[in-house]
């Protein structure tokens, strides 16, 4: 891996999750009140071979959640993350069906996830049902990893 496609990844997902966090943070603190989930994935916590950019980065996001959620916790405040599997997308429809078919035989519920699983696994974190979790990161990818 070349240092360019390093930073190229890095920077948008982990250095994006910085700048992203730093526009709304203040104004949460001042209110008293703030509810901010990440997206890590599955691969920042298994690794995947050709992605250590990746990896890395999701690692990063992760470590950066639970950081900030001690550092606001007391301010009324919620940071948590969801660590999505594989999700129907295009990205992953265009994988080859072998290598799908391969993917799939590692997930135990046996199917992919889909965008809307994840986005309702987002609302819970925001909701009042959600208020006493904080520096989590929620796995949804149908047991892939435990």
């Amino acid at each position: 891996m070349d240092h360019a496609s390093w930073q190229t990844v890095l920077a948008t997902n982990l250095d994006g999750v910085f700048n992203c966090t730093k526009v709304f943070i203040d104004n949460m603190v001042t209110s008293g009140w703030g509810r901010v989930v990440n997206i890590t994935s599955v691969i920042g916590q298994i690794g995947n071979l050709g992605q250590v950019n990746y990896a890395a980065s999701k690692a990063g996001v992760a470590a950066f959640t639970k950081s900030l959620a001690q550092e606001v916790a007391a301010k009324g405040m919620t940071v948590n993350a969801v660590a999505p599997g594989f999700v129907e997308t295009e990205m992953v429809t265009a994988i080859p069906e072998k290598i799908r078919a391969k993917l799939l035989e590692q997930i135990p519920m046996r199917r992919f996830g889909t965008a809307e699983e994840v986005a309702r696994a987002c609302m819970y974190l925001c909701s009042a049902d959600g208020e006493y979790i904080t520096g989590s990161e929620l796995k949804i990818n149908g047991g892939l990893y435990m």
